[in-house]
């Protein structure tokens, strides 16, 4: 049976009663969260609020001394080390939400470009799509969609392993224009101001033939009704954040390699690392809405992956190679790396340390380290 959709050209605005119009249109597609007795979507782990941990951090200080108020202090330290993991393994790939308002089209458009309802072919395409990244999304992308604002996403892509991304977050905002699927939908980067590759400008813009951002032939480019929203997210994981991002510059795609070419994308690694890194500390410090578990439990998991790796090139190691052993284990003549980039990520180190620690991470091994030298 075909699920039932809003009639196109009805005399009540899309944009007026939006909430009726996504219920009637998705209802049967099974990925709306749970309410709960205030209406809200039902949150399976309990909540940590900001004044409960202000609470409890005031309660800790009035005796330090105390045995007894060490072993509350350490249960407490070791409830919220449980909540965040136990929030991070609950954390869904796709999901329903309501807040848009930190979206980078939580304005621009709307009105001008949807004044009334959208045709039944834009909302059966939005529903094909939305069904899609409900089952097909590798384990590495996550997808908000939202309640009140079916033309918009979110998404996080998880850097890749073996590139100067790996382990880093990369979020995106999209919006479905009236025109989709004939015409791409649009991608905006989050990008705090940073340009960490050649095809994600520090303005948010992203470079892709697939968006039409870009030339390109064939399969390459924005098929209608062939092309998906979740092809554009794994294209940018695969083609965009890969091994060597200096070769993506245009000047550079078709360029002989040389040593002196591969020395200068060893370089741009190193650069693109240490912007991945002040992308985490902002991130871990200022998560995007409807994010936060995601981000405080990726980084609790990986922070003492991502510090190894940090000591590790300063140590000489190439930028994104695999780091499987210990921080003082690596090879003394595989030592290049700039003086520079070495500064750079010494500093950025000891921030990202910082911040792991409070979400719980193991750093153990580098809080040690730094008591040494100190």
């Amino acid at each position: 049976m075909q699920t039932p959709l809003p009639a196109a050209g009805s005399k009540s605005s899309f944009w007026s009663s939006p909430r009726e119009m996504v219920f009637a249109s998705l209802s049967k597609l099974r990925i709306f969260p749970r309410k709960s007795s205030t209406g809200g979507p039902d949150v399976t782990a309990p909540s940590f609020s900001s004044s409960a941990s202000s609470s409890s951090q005031q309660q800790m200080k009035k005796s330090p001394n105390s045995a007894g108020e060490n072993t509350s202090k350490s249960k407490m330290k070791t409830t919220f080390d449980d909540e965040i993991d136990m929030k991070y393994r609950l954390f869904k790939q796709f999901d329903v939400v309501q807040d848009h308002s930190d979206h980078y089209y939580k304005f621009s458009k709307i009105k001008r470009l949807f004044p009334l309802q959208p045709t039944k072919d834009w909302v059966r395409w939005i529903q094909h799509e939305w069904k899609i990244l409900e089952n097909d999304l590798p384990e590495t992308i996550y997808v908000r969609a939202y309640e009140e604002r079916m033309d918009i996403l979110r998404a996080v892509i998880v850097g890749p392993a073996g590139t100067p991304y790996h382990d880093g977050l990369f979020f995106f905002d999209i919006f479905f224009p009236p025109t989709y699927p004939q015409k791409p939908p649009e991608v905006y980067y989050r990008s705090g101001g940073l340009r960490i590759n050649p095809n994600l400008y520090d303005s948010g813009r992203v470079c892709l033939s697939l968006l039409h951002t870009w030339s390109g032939e064939g399969c390459e480019k924005w098929i209608p009704y062939k092309s998906s929203m979740l092809q554009v997210l794994v294209s940018i994981q695969a083609l965009v954040l890969n091994a060597k991002p200096f070769f993506n510059e245009p000047v550079y795609a078709e360029i002989k390699s040389t040593p002196d070419v591969e020395k200068r994308s060893l370089i741009y690694n190193e650069g693109a690392f240490v912007l991945s890194c002040r992308t985490m500390l902002y991130l871990v410090r200022n998560p995007p809405k409807h994010f936060g578990d995601f981000v405080a439990g990726h980084f609790r998991k990986h922070g003492g992956t991502i510090l190894k790796a940090c000591y590790a090139y300063m140590n000489g190691v190439q930028v994104g190679c695999t780091i499987s052993q210990g921080i003082n284990e690596v090879i003394e003549s595989s030592k290049n790396f700039s003086a520079s980039f070495q500064t750079s990520l010494k500093l950025l180190s000891k921030d990202l340390l910082r911040e792991f620690t409070r979400k719980g991470a193991d750093c153990s091994e580098f809080l040690a380290l730094v008591e040494v030298k100190n």
